[in-house]
């Protein structure tokens, strides 16, 4: 190559390197490359491991190892000095070498830190290496591990260790723990198997650049959530072998159709605590009139008979379909009893005719999610919290509003300050239950200590309470507004008598159709934006205020305690009151709340603690039944940090 032409290639260089340092000041972002000196934490010795040389992908080359020539270089290491810098001519002798036979050999020396490079030697190469669209460089690394923590970044490090050990890839980092177990899951593997040939690490590369190329054509560079967060949510909705059929135009096209989501996957997400409707103008009306009839489809994952939760689900089918007998035409699916069962359902819904379709329990959202993408116009709804997903909106009731009514009767009613608890499952909300309950205990008892058991462990959470010495315990809550199912002693708050018996004294209850019916009522009246170009991840939270959640009391509750429950329960409703509104300390003795203000929705929502009046913890994962782990890692308070080979 001629002088003349390697000249022209470093102008080209030098007009794009300061191209985007001008438009990377603009953004109030560093123009220059990372220096790992000052990335490095200041207190601590880390251990560095020698890796051998190997192909680095060069978007992970973020930065060089000190400061020493950084402002010759911008971000992306293209050049910023002039032409006749000595930078300059070693530069254009780089890159005459890799335009001719011999080509630039040697490898860079750099270190790796959470995932990224930082270069020791080979600044210059990189940069004409860049240039010319190199996607990746020959390098040989030290690895500088850092401490371990509890910190979400650090435990996710560590994972993508153990991802590396086993497919040697370095192209995508996430920034939170359990993402590599459900990437390896969305392949079919699960993190158990031989270290990958190179074949396999070559096509899960191609196959992740091509789906990077269509993300960033959308605009991915400029939205929040990054490609690889992107990925995970795409393989929750399309098989991993699409990533190779589909052409350019149809992976970007599979991909436009879960922007919305993709734009909210890091997001908290809305809380909705009560049902709302959208003011719309007189001329929208007229243009976009609402609905005066819908048929609204129920999907439950197993049928009545042999589910409480199904039953609960129908009978607030039923109600809908009793209050608005003009307005719905109910569609009813059993036995969506896994992916492929729901999936056929959905369908079926859909061709039926289906306006709004709820899907009954939180084991059904991917099913769901992958029918709202196909089907946008429909209104997808899961029974589940905290999805962060447009196209499908969650819902759920507070019922740690009526736990705070029962533990107050719990608390009036134990002679000798101890109450069982029996917590179902360590899932998002169940937390707030058991405060709610304590605190509402301490309201009428201030010794009140409650003994916390597990449903979700093995053998009986009520006896191993009873054991304890526990004679007011609260159970399960009654799936439906009847008083029948407290018989028992199986659901509800109950006192055991000095015979033994088990007397019944009250339980929240479900009003499920009292959600679905203001769902609907909702969607009539306009109250559901679905906007292509809004995105939101929407939670209905409902509580006693939208007459969602209820308590059911017998007549063992004397007369003065029912009184003063039935005073709380007109303050919840009215928003007068608020369980959370009080002094709480958790069991390490941390003032969560000094009283002088309410908790938000979302500081309630994912309470991963207990308060100081509980005797018991929230168990571990593995200390959790088979049967029981699914729903944990759906909603799991500590979801985000199972370990890789706990997950399925």
């Amino acid at each position: 190559m001629s002088t003349e032409n390697v000249k022209e290639e470093y102008a080209a260089a030098l007009k794009e390197g300061q191209r985007e340092c001008k438009e990377l000041l603009s953004l109030g972002k560093n123009p220059y490359p990372a220096v790992l000196d000052e990335v490095l934490p200041e207190h601590g010795r880390m251990a560095v491991q020698e890796l051998p040389a190997q192909e680095l992908p060069v978007e992970r080359i973020i930065g060089t190892v000190s400061a020493g020539r950084i402002f010759a270089l911008s971000a992306s290491f293209m050049p910023l000095l002039e032409s006749t810098s000595e930078f300059a001519l070693k530069w254009m002798a780089l890159c005459e070498a890799h335009l001719s036979d011999t080509g630039i050999r040697d490898p860079i020396q750099c270190y790796e830190y959470l995932g990224n490079f930082y270069v020791q030697e080979g600044n210059k190469r990189v940069s004409v290496l860049r240039h010319f669209g190199s996607t990746r460089i020959l390098g040989t690394v030290k690895r500088v591990l850092p401490a371990k923590s509890e910190e979400p970044r650090i435990l996710a490090y560590y994972e993508f260790l153990e991802f590396y050990k086993q497919t040697g890839i370095y192209d995508l980092q996430f920034l939170k723990p359990g993402e590599y177990a459900k990437l390896l899951k969305a392949l079919g593997k699960d993190g158990q198997e031989p270290v990958w040939e190179d074949e396999q690490r070559h096509r899960f590369n191609s196959r992740y650049h091509r789906f990077k190329t269509a993300f960033e054509a959308l605009g991915g560079n400029k939205i929040n959530p990054r490609s690889e967060d992107a990925l995970l949510l795409w393989l929750q909705v399309y098989p991993y072998e699409d990533l190779s059929a589909l052409d350019d135009k149809a992976l970007k096209d599979s991909l436009s159709a879960l922007w919305q989501d993709v734009k909210v996957t890091q997001d908290e997400g809305s809380i909705r605590n009560q049902p709302e409707e959208e003011s719309k103008s007189l001329l929208t009306k007229l243009i976009s009139p609402s609905p005066k009839q819908v048929k609204v489809a129920m999907i439950y994952q197993h049928d009545a008979t042999i589910s409480n939760w199904t039953k609960g689900h129908k009978e607030g089918a039923a109600y809908l379909a009793r209050v608005m007998p003009k307005e719905v035409t109910l569609l009813e699916y059993d036995h969506a009893d896994n992916g492929q069962l729901a999936e056929e359902r959905l369908e079926q819904a859909v061709k039926e005719g289906a306006d709004i379709i709820f899907t009954t329990t939180p084991q059904l959202l991917q099913s769901t999610l992958k029918a709202a993408v196909k089907y946008p116009k429909v209104h997808f709804l899961n029974c589940s919290v905290g999805t962060n997903l447009s196209s499908v909106r969650s819902y759920y009731c507070r019922t740690y509003e009526g736990k705070f009514i029962t533990g107050m009767i719990a608390g009036a009613m134990a002679k000798d300050d101890l109450i069982g608890y029996v917590g179902s499952y360590p899932i998002l909300g169940v937390p707030a239950s058991i405060n709610a309950f304590a605190l509402g205990a301490r309201m009428t008892n201030p010794r009140a200590r409650i003994l916390l058991e597990w449903s979700s462990q093995e053998g009986s959470a009520v006896q191993r309470l009873i054991d304890r010495g526990a004679r007011v315990i609260s159970n399960r809550d009654v799936p439906v507004p009847n008083g029948q199912y407290m018989r028992f002693g199986e659901y509800g708050t109950f006192l055991i008598d000095d015979e033994g018996k088990l007397q019944p004294l009250g339980s929240p209850c479900w009003m499920w159709g009292k959600l679905y019916e203001n769902v609907v009522r909702a969607v009539l009246s306009g109250g559901w934006s679905q906007k292509k170009d809004v995105s939101e991840a929407i939670t209905y939270w409902w509580g006693m205020d939208s007459g969602v959640i209820d308590v059911e009391m017998t007549d063992l509750v004397p007369e003065g305690i029912r009184a003063l429950a039935d005073s709380l329960i007109k303050d919840l409703r009215e928003g007068k009151h608020s369980p959370f509104a009080r002094k709480l300390v958790d069991q390490n003795g941390v003032l969560r709340n000094d009283g002088s203000r309410d908790l938000t929705f979302a500081e309630i929502l994912n309470m991963d603690y207990l308060c100081d009046a509980v005797e018991g913890a929230i168990p571990e994962y593995s200390q959790l039944l088979p049967i029981s782990r699914p729903l944990v890692r759906e909603l799991g308070i500590h979801k985000e940090k199972l370990p890789p080979e706990e997950q399925e």
